[in-house]
């Protein structure tokens, strides 16, 4: 766990002690990988898909933060910080176990929000009250660090919306096929389907799949529409008034529509902007939730969390697997549910 870190002042005087090319809260806009756990004097972060075991640090208390800094970085860190010094320095952690736990415990903060469950990939939900309970674990574990600054996260008693049953994979996978049933005497221009942006929406709304969303351009008597569909998530719940909206966007125009759900599908038809029959993207978002950029969480990026969540997944089914770091209690429950998944 040993590692070189760099210590240097950002413009506004925040201290930052990082790995080269280590993710840090002052990114403008970080990946939907970087784990971040806000510590008392400062925030840790680290890349769940690439990073070092180390973590970067920024610190806005320096007082705060030499609490946990010896523990973290080692002592010659510490007393670099403290001398006001900067350059590149040799990170020994005091205290490497509670590292291990603190990564964890930003993982768990991760997971509340980025989790990819999927129907249609195969990929189990986690259970949110198992979820709070290993942020509360290693948020005792991890006190000398977070020391109250990074609680827990609230889990609703009743949510508005708790399905009781849901489809198999298949079923699913079906639906996120044509976006709907040509009517008689219409004409397809053209159909796709694909994924979503997860910065877009809030968690536990939509399924993670690549092929959850899925839309058709249909041409009837005189009028060209757009049919869009989109799977929820298994085991989503939201408030009664949120619905996604999708944006169409075609080389001459754009159109945008709330989506409705139907039993676990969201659905709308909306007029083709011109220029519909050649070239069409479709994206799902949440008025107010994320920003509408293509540079980071692409598709590439989603195909590696949710192979590492499969990953995660299986070892978690094998209590003799003690490769890497712990799975979660919830982890291990949605190994071991008897789902369909």
């Amino acid at each position: 766990m040993n590692g070189t870190v760099r210590l240097r002042r950002a413009a506004d005087g925040l201290l930052i002690i990082a790995p080269d090319g280590a993710p840090t809260v002052l990114d403008g806009a970080p990946e939907i990988d970087v784990l971040v756990l806000e510590a008392a004097g400062g925030h840790l972060t680290w890349s769940l898909l690439d990073g070092p075991a180390l973590p970067a640090a920024v610190i806005d208390d320096v007082k705060l933060a030499q609490d946990w800094l010896w523990a973290v970085f080692g002592e010659e860190v510490a007393l670099a910080v403290d001398a006001g010094e900067t350059g590149e320095l040799t990170a020994v952690p005091g205290l490497p176990e509670l590292v291990t736990s603190a990564r964890r415990l930003g993982y768990a903060h991760w997971a509340a929000r980025w989790w990819p469950a999927s129907i249609i990939d195969g990929i189990a939900p986690l259970d949110e009250r198992l979820l709070l309970d290993d942020i509360a674990t290693l948020s005792e574990e991890c006190e000398m660090i977070v020391d109250g600054a990074d609680a827990p996260f609230e889990v609703t008693e009743t949510p508005d919306r708790v399905p009781e049953a849901r489809g198999r994979a298949e079923d699913y996978a079906l639906a996120a096929g044509p976006a709907s049933a040509t009517p008689p005497g219409a004409l397809v221009l053209a159909r796709g389907s694909g994924g979503w942006d997860w910065r877009r929406c809030p968690p536990r709304l939509l399924d993670a799949s690549e092929q959850a969303v899925s839309w058709e351009v249909v041409r009837q008597a005189g009028t060209t529409t757009v049919s869009v569909r989109a799977v929820t998530a298994p085991q989503s719940h939201f408030p009664s008034y949120l619905h996604p909206h999708v944006l169409v966007r075609t080389s001459a125009g754009t159109a945008d529509a709330a989506l409705t759900l139907a039993g676990d599908i969201w659905t709308t038809e909306v007029p083709a902007p011109e220029g519909a029959e050649s070239a069409v993207t479709v994206a799902i978002y949440v008025p107010g939730v994320g920003s509408d950029s293509s540079e980071h969480g692409g598709p590439a990026v989603r195909q590696r969390i949710r192979d590492l969540a499969v990953q995660r997944l299986r070892r978690a089914a094998d209590p003799a697997d003690e490769a890497g770091d712990a799975p979660l209690l919830a982890e291990i429950d949605a190994a071991a549910s008897d789902s369909d998944f």
